[in-house]
């Protein structure tokens, strides 16, 4: 890896822009090729584009900060406007949920400007209306901290794959920058909030929420927000967050090299990545 990596990071991963093909992604199409993975489902962000959230307790879905923002208008979505869709598969979901209320993380800004420090805090945590208890989903465990060159896996939908989501089953941390692991993973817009999880150990663990897409030297890659210690924060932060109207959806994007574009895309030259 070189001493400086260029990172052209695309924080845009709400499903509101260009599709994309995706190589090293199994559609989980039928039942049998979804078994285990219906904690994983579709955040419907009020007609303003959709996330992906995973399961992680009952009535607590884990995704990413960004997902509350309406990135046209800069406002924070309606919790009651953003429905959690567990194992949404060609039409139909496992179970079908209210957001109650939602946090972000306390350090995560949403204004405008773009950082590595805001894909470090970039993950919010969404209590449902009722609470979902089916065999059929289990929620995941969280923890971990994978290491350079370990394998992991991302379950997502997509702008190109809205219906069904996507198993990346191995992919690989390539580093990491303060907060912020950097990832080989395959993602698209829609994928924002879609869980990383850590396949060793036996059941599938969350060790980290996809913030963004980027290009590394060429190279596509992902970023995922490090969650050690951040879950208790948001813990926290939740309990003492009344059930009551907010305002959350997407983001811009930005890149590597300083400077802005047409788009409104902004650049960036992060540190390396050890």
């Amino acid at each position: 890896m070189p001493s400086v990596m260029r990172l052209a990071l695309i924080i845009a991963l709400t499903a509101l822009a260009q599709p994309a093909c995706a190589d090293g992604l199994r559609r989980l199409e039928t039942g049998t090729d979804s078994k285990g993975w219906e904690a994983v489902g579709r955040l419907n962000l009020g007609g303003k584009g959709f996330c992906t959230g995973a399961l992680i307790s009952p009535n607590l879905v884990l995704t990413a900060a960004h997902c509350l923002w309406d990135r046209k208008t800069g406002e924070r979505l309606d919790a009651s406007a953003i429905e959690f869709l567990a194992g949404w598969r060609n039409g139909r979901a496992a179970a079908y949920r209210n957001v109650r209320r939602a946090v972000a993380h306390p350090d995560y800004v949403y204004d405008g400007s773009e950082s590595m420090e805001r894909v470090q805090y970039d993950l919010a945590l969404l209590e449902l209306d009722t609470p979902i208890r089916l065999p059929s989903i289990r929620p995941y465990a969280t923890g971990g901290h994978p290491q350079k060159g370990d394998a992991v896996g991302v379950v997502s939908y997509a702008r190109d794959r809205a219906e069904a989501p996507s198993l990346q089953e191995v992919c690989h941390v390539l580093g990491h920058q303060p907060g912020v692991m950097v990832l080989s993973c395959d993602v698209d817009f829609g994928s924002s909030g879609a869980p990383v999880f850590s396949m060793t150990g036996g059941a599938p663990q969350v060790v980290s929420v996809v913030a963004a897409k980027a290009e590394m030297t060429g190279q596509k890659v992902a970023l995922g927000s490090d969650m050690t210690g951040t879950l208790e924060t948001l813990r926290a932060a939740l309990e003492t967050t009344p059930a009551m109207r907010l305002n959350g959806s997407a983001l811009p994007q930005i890149g590597a090299g300083g400077g802005a574009r047409k788009d409104g895309a902004k650049f960036l030259r992060p540190a390396a990545a050890p």
